[in-house]
């Protein structure tokens, strides 16, 4: 407890020490995705590390700027949808459906990475969405459901197209939205008729 001067006590966070440190890091990217998904980039860094519960030298040790912290909130969605499309009966409609829930809420994070797309620590990213997508498509295709006209490239433009789409659209307006946009590209991937 900190005397303020006034006679008043003040409560002190006890110093939990380095074996906090990745607990303090799980709380400050779900602090982000909360507070971003909410209010937008425009809200202080420092509001952050309060809805984590964190100091504001733990947030600036894990995470220096806000691109490094939304590319942790990117890794972490990623890690799903990579264990979401590891399962065998995932389709290229349930990895869409994903991607939905996920852009819908990161709005925000998804225009700061797309201001700095061309940065190195931005690059994997790319190559972990391609990856998903690459398992995806392959799999559609053995089954019949997507059309051999389809690239992998097709599929990470309907992405991107999507993404830019939720981000443009009011919040209560997203998944309606998404969901339009996504049969026009399902009829316009689907196997051609003889």
């Amino acid at each position: 407890m900190l005397d303020s001067g006034k006679g008043e006590t003040t409560p002190t966070k006890a110093n939990r020490g380095p074996g906090a440190g990745p607990e303090n890091r799980r709380a400050i990217i779900a602090a982000a995705r909360e507070i971003y998904a909410e209010a937008g980039l425009q809200t202080p860094f420092s509001a952050v590390a309060k809805r984590a519960g964190v100091g504001q030298g733990s947030l600036y040790r894990h995470f220096p700027d806000r691109v490094e912290l939304a590319l942790a909130v990117f890794d972490e969605n990623f890690d799903a949808l990579e264990a979401s499309v590891a399962a065998p009966d995932t389709t290229l409609d349930g990895l869409i459906d994903d991607i939905i829930d996920l852009a819908a809420v990161s709005t925000a994070l998804i225009d700061l990475i797309w201001q700095h797309q061309h940065e190195e620590r931005v690059a994997h990213l790319t190559t972990r969405l391609a990856a998903i997508v690459g398992t995806v498509v392959t799999r559609e295709r053995l089954a019949g459901r997507l059309g051999d006209h389809v690239t992998d490239d097709d599929v990470l433009l309907a992405i991107t197209m999507l993404a830019d789409l939720l981000a443009r659209a009011d919040a209560t307006e997203r998944r309606p939205i998404a969901d339009r946009a996504w049969a026009i590209f399902r009829r316009s991937f689907a196997p051609a008729r003889d």
